[in-house]
């Protein structure tokens, strides 16, 4: 049976790919993750507001009351003497790379175009694999359009790409007016992946303390269909490798996202509930479903249900929304009049 696949230009064992989370924030669970079976693994994300903030409180902390005993100033080195920014996480990479044999990703999360292009450089030089460009962004200003929004990705992308010879995967959400036409757009700009998609996690109030605290929803399998519509959509129609993600728990959910045209498939929330030894149970079911249905290799799987390639192409459009609509059957019993489904 082979499992083998390939991802933005690099031969994989395996389309079981751990995604960035706390689980591969340490050297021994990417052990784990190759002897379980990985394919490869996205390290947890270097997020440059955060390296921004650390070095303006070690400033603060360091020059705080000295403007009282201004000969006191010289006896403390700048902060540019200490170990400020993504030092950490790029000596992660290199131990990394000298203790496993499978691919290491990099996750970034810029604030700034600066700051995508200088840590893509640092993190490729640490020798990191590919880079993924992990994009949160949440804009307020109603005075700012889709299109400048849209176009900032676009920039973002080419000057990253044009900054580093590592392939660079770009994690998107999927609130763009028109997927399709971003993507093509990502794809355009020099991505060599798209990665889709990426949970945004909405903010919460705590009645108690009145407060806006953060609350991490982990997915359910329920999560799957959203990237396999587009994934589906998107196959064959962009160069971009297409990595899948969000509500992936199950051999048979992996099976349905190489099918609609997936090069990889990303584990985040299934491990951290069931395990890291679950990627193994993962491709075991695979691979008795593949024997089952006479599939010998992933390469046989992939795009074969995409929209290019399935019996019926409009079941990933408006066809079946009418469809799921006028066969649904509420759970009481009671039969609905049609007007009750658009009211």
């Amino acid at each position: 049976m082979d499992l083998t696949t390939t991802y933005m230009g690099m031969q994989l064992r395996s389309p079981l790919v751990p995604s960035s989370s706390p689980l591969t924030e340490e050297i021994d669970n990417l052990q784990r993750m190759e002897d379980a079976g990985a394919g490869a693994v996205v390290m947890h994300s270097l997020f440059e507001e955060q390296l921004i903030m650390e070095s303006y409180e070690l400033h603060h902390h360091l020059t705080y009351g000295t403007e009282s005993f201004a000969e006191s100033l010289t006896y403390f080195p700048e902060p540019d003497r200490f170990r400020i920014g993504p030092e950490e996480y790029l000596e992660l990479i290199r131990h990394a790379k000298e203790r496993v044999d499978i691919p290491i990703i990099a996750s970034l999360n810029g604030s700034s175009l600066s700051g995508w292009t200088d840590y893509a450089r640092l993190v490729e030089q640490a020798g990191a694999s590919a880079l993924e460009l992990n994009t949160y962004y949440v804009q307020t200003d109603t005075k700012v359009t889709a299109e400048e929004i849209e176009q900032g990705y676009a920039n973002m992308v080419h000057k990253v790409k044009s900054s580093v010879n590592i392939p660079i995967a770009v994690k998107l959400s999927p609130y763009f007016t028109n997927m399709a036409n971003m993507a093509k757009r990502i794809d355009q700009a020099g991505a060599d992946a798209l990665v889709l998609f990426n949970r945004f996690y909405q903010p919460d109030i705590n009645l108690e303390t009145l407060e806006v605290q953060p609350n991490v929803l982990l997915s359910t399998p329920q999560d799957i269909r959203l990237p396999l519509r587009w994934i589906a959509i998107l196959y064959d129609r962009i160069n971009a490798d297409l990595a899948a993600t969000s509500g992936i728990h199950n051999a048979h959910d992996v099976l349905k996202m190489l099918m609609v045209g997936a090069n990889i498939t990303m584990l985040c929330s299934v491990l951290l509930r069931q395990g890291i030894n679950h990627i193994r149970c993962i491709e075991e079911e695979m691979r008795q479903w593949m024997e089952k249905h006479e599939y010998e290799s992933v390469q046989q799987l992939q795009g074969s249900m995409s929209q290019k390639n399935c019996p019926n192409p409009n079941a990933f459009e408006r066809a079946q929304y009418m469809k799921a609509l006028q066969t649904y059957k509420p759970e009481w019993g009671r039969i609905y009049e049609p007007s009750y489904y658009y009211g």
